[in-house]
């Protein structure tokens, strides 16, 4: 593990050693996470900086490098506190279908709400606790399924994906309109020119139009992973 992914770990993770005597502090690291969200949110996360996230919360740069080492560390706290712990308030109910779905759901909610979390959790780099308990959440709906450990994973990582997609696609089509919407809107303009080229893709979109199936890839997409689990459980059953 490297220095840098060592400290993000003592960061997430803890221990997180008491203040030695002096004067009371005047950060933590929940608020610091918080200012740097805050940020994120509202300007994106190539706009967070040490130095921003200090003078949005009143203190010198020098002062914040006292809880927090540099960028990199404090985007580990922004991530796992933007994404948060799946919530448990709610006991888990229904199959494992009907849990997985609901999961996929909030998870969306939250990739939404904080669409700067799709870059900042690319690439090697550890993972807090709250993170890990979205992933926790979807392996233990799949208990007892006769999938493999292995299986069950695989299964969540690629439900993470079809969040993932789905939203970047809504951040990239901008506030207006759905990304799917506007990708027909597009092919419409172009079947129409060149509709004679394309018989199999201008037939599809035709029908599609007719029996309004389209602007449905968040919901097929995630209906169609969801079939395939079962198939596979239905397999490992008999």
């Amino acid at each position: 593990m490297s220095d840098q992914h060592a400290e993000a770990a003592r960061l997430l993770w803890g221990p997180h050693p008491k203040p030695a005597r002096g004067p009371r502090p005047t950060l933590d690291l929940p608020r610091i996470a918080r200012a740097g969200i805050e940020i994120a949110d509202s300007e994106g996360s190539a706009d967070v900086s040490m130095q921003r996230v200090a003078a949005q919360l009143g203190v010198t740069k020098m002062a914040l490098y006292r809880y927090v080492p540099g960028k990199a560390e404090l985007v580990a706290l922004m991530v796992d506190a933007a994404i948060g712990p799946y919530p448990t308030a709610e006991k888990a109910h229904g199959g494992w279908r009907e849990q997985l779905e609901d999961w996929a759901r909030q998870l969306i909610a939250v990739f939404s709400q904080h669409p700067w979390t799709l870059e900042a959790t690319l690439g090697s780099r550890v993972m807090g606790p709250g993170e890990l308990s979205w992933m926790e959440r979807a392996v233990a709906a799949l208990d007892g399924t006769g999938l493999s450990g292995a299986e069950r994973m695989d299964a969540a990582v690629l439900l993470v994906g079809h969040v993932r997609g789905i939203t970047q696609q809504a951040r990239a089509a901008g506030p207006v309109g759905k990304p799917e919407a506007q990708l027909g809107a597009i092919l419409g303009d172009l079947m129409q020119a060149h509709g004679e080229q394309f018989p199999a893709l201008a037939g599809a979109l035709a029908s599609a139009a007719q029996s309004e199936g389209q602007d449905q890839a968040w919901e097929f997409g995630l209906q169609r992973i969801l079939d395939g689990l079962a198939a596979l459980i239905d397999q490992r059953a008999q």
